[in-house]
């Protein structure tokens, strides 16, 4: 440090005419080079610096409140698909509980129609097994009717006249067409 101000000492020693000369003490010259680059940096770029520190200062700024208008964007977004995801879980779940409704309702609609069928059907069955049964009725009937019928005409004519003969074959005659309408 001595070096230092010695040398701020010496200037004034220095002879002010005639020489010209290179100073090699390179402490002295360095300082006083940076001091003066610093003081014209200090003098010239002040207002440079300035503005570009309130440059970057307002980049900043305008970044914050875009990121924050864009957050708060994104928040109303979010509530938005939120709500929506809400609706649609709603939706959802009325669409299940009507769909197991309809299908029950359906279930119970299949069950009660196939319930008529068979009923249906077992009122065929019964009415044609009622059908068939007075139709072998009749039909034995009819026999039974034939034989009993041949029989006395066999006895009728061994034991009657030709007169009476003809009058109960026409008594017959009469009853069966009068049997034979009735079964029509």
């Amino acid at each position: 440090m001595k070096n230092v101000t010695d040398s701020f000492v010496s200037l004034s020693h220095w002879p002010s005419a005639g020489s010209f000369g290179f100073n090699t003490d390179i402490l002295a010259t360095n300082l006083i080079n940076l001091s003066v680059v610093l003081g014209v940096l200090v003098f010239f770029g002040k207002g440079v610096l300035s503005d570009l520190l309130d440059n970057r200062k307002q980049k900043i700024l305008n970044t914050i409140r875009n990121s924050e208008e864009l957050r708060e964007k994104a928040i109303e977004e979010l509530e938005k698909a939120r709500a929506r995801l809400r609706k649609a879980e709603m939706e959802a779940d009325l669409f299940r509980v009507n769909g197991y409704s309809e299908i029950e309702r359906e279930r119970l609609n299949f069950i009660n129609s196939t319930s008529k069928t068979l009923e249906q059907l077992e009122n065929y069955k019964n009415e044609t097994i009622l059908f068939e049964q007075q139709r072998a009725i009749n039909q034995v009937r009819q026999r039974v009717f034939q034989q009993a019928l041949q029989g006395a005409l066999g006895t009728l004519s061994s034991c009657l006249n030709n007169e009476l003969h003809l009058r109960t074959i026409s008594a017959n005659i009469s009853i069966l067409g009068a049997m034979k309408e009735i079964t029509d």
